[in-house]
């Protein structure tokens, strides 16, 4: 889950020798990032449908869940959803040029829009403790062939 939202270090060439810069899919993790799901699975959500219920057991794990209610702090202090503080972590990257959101509704939109004003909250301290969490940093190769 957290490990498709890192860019991996192999492809660091191709973004600093040719400009190339990443489009990033699902930055709420099928809305697990939203924290709805941190007591169970809503009966209105997309994971309540039947052709998604495979999806939610993988994505629904316990260190998925613990990882997004650690997370929750950071958005509460910096005043913000999770949902943007997430789409923010993935934007703020300076190798990715764009993320899709996949929102299904125009106030998910209106609310995953403002997630380009939490860009400039996210200072070094911040993406430590929220990379303290999530863990998916990737290590620098000790060499490119």
């Amino acid at each position: 889950m957290f490990a498709r939202h890192k860019v991996e270090s192999e492809y660091l060439p191709l973004y600093s020798n040719y400009g190339i810069g990443l489009t990033t899919w699902s930055p709420l993790a099928s809305g697990v990032l939203t924290g709805k799901y941190n007591s169970g699975v809503p009966p209105e959500s997309r994971f309540a449908l039947e052709n998604y219920k495979n999806l939610a057991q993988r994505a629904l794990v316990d260190d998925v869940l613990k990882k997004v209610k650690k997370l929750k702090p950071i958005a509460d202090e910096l005043d913000v959803p999770l949902s943007q503080l997430a789409i923010a972590w993935c934007a703020a990257n300076p190798n990715v040029s764009s993320v899709i959101t996949g929102a299904t509704k125009e106030h998910q939109i209106e609310e995953n829009m403002k997630a380009i004003n939490v860009i400039l909250m996210l200072t070094p301290d911040v993406m430590e403790k929220i990379d303290a969490i999530v863990q998916s940093k990737p290590k620098k190769p000790e060499s490119y062939r």
